[in-house]
């Protein structure tokens, strides 16, 4: 996109301050650690309106307990390097998934399913507070179901799902709304990767967790919403008044 890769102080700040608000409204995130000022000038149409404006750079330290993606893994599946990408499965399983045991045969299956739900659950969790990550794509995933990319996200002033925070993104790709079916996507994706790792039975038995994301997404979705409402037990009208209320909220 002849793009030069650069952030800027604004755009850093930002960063800063939401990764730090993510961390204390309790959604998995990376944390900031500095911000450093650059002395170079970065030149930015920032409401792309033909009006192009000189801005300092700036860099933020991020830590998280991993970078690894789902697209870290993609790549290796695409490129046929498939004796690296176990090397490197077997890693992030080993250092990061503790409840997995190394000697099962069936550890990228539990690897594969415990990602699926904690992907289920990290996107229910933007929803609950109306973040929109805005580049909801297989390298911005984490594989440990983190938050881990701050580019164009937003947050909703007022319900709206096709709220777009990208001004780059002219379709809504990445819209509020299509967060989950996002999530949905680039799972598949990781499913795909993963294939060549596992033998039928597995490849059955992983295509049917997949499709168990859905439900488990909008079971997180409907408690987290039934907490915010401070609705209490099971009642079969819960699901049906969190709609009608969302559907009032956009109304107004």
């Amino acid at each position: 996109r002849n793009g030069d890769g650069r952030a800027v102080l604004r755009s850093s700040v930002r960063e800063f301050l939401c990764s730090e608000a993510m961390y204390y409204l309790g959604i998995p995130t990376s944390r900031a650690v500095s911000l450093v000022v650059s002395d170079d000038d970065v030149w930015r149409d920032q409401f792309y309106n033909g009006n192009i404006q000189k801005e300092r750079g700036a860099i933020v330290l991020r830590l998280a307990k991993s970078w690894f993606r789902i697209g870290s893994l993609e790549i290796l599946a695409h490129s046929g390097e498939l004796d690296l990408q176990r090397t490197l499965l077997d890693f992030i399983i080993q250092e990061h998934f503790p409840s997995i045991a190394m000697n099962d045969s069936n550890r990228y299956l539990e690897f594969f399913s415990t990602v699926v739900s904690e992907t289920a659950n990290l996107i229910a969790l933007w929803m609950s507070v109306g973040f929109a990550h805005g580049v909801c794509n297989t390298d911005n995933f984490s594989l440990l179901s983190i938050t881990i990319d701050y580019g164009p996200f937003g947050f909703m002033e007022s319900y709206d799902p096709n709220f777009v925070p990208n001004t780059s993104d002219d379709e809504g790709r990445y819209k509020i709304g299509n967060q989950a079916n996002a999530g949905l996507f680039n799972l598949s994706k990781l499913l795909q990767a993963l294939k060549p790792l596992l033998d039928p039975r597995q490849k059955q038995l992983a295509s049917q967790i997949l499709e168990g994301y859905g439900e488990r997404y909008y079971s997180r979705f409907t408690e987290l919403f039934k907490a915010k409402l401070g609705l209490l037990g099971e009642n079969e009208d819960d699901n049906y008044l969190i709609a009608f209320l969302l559907k009032v909220s956009l109304l107004c």
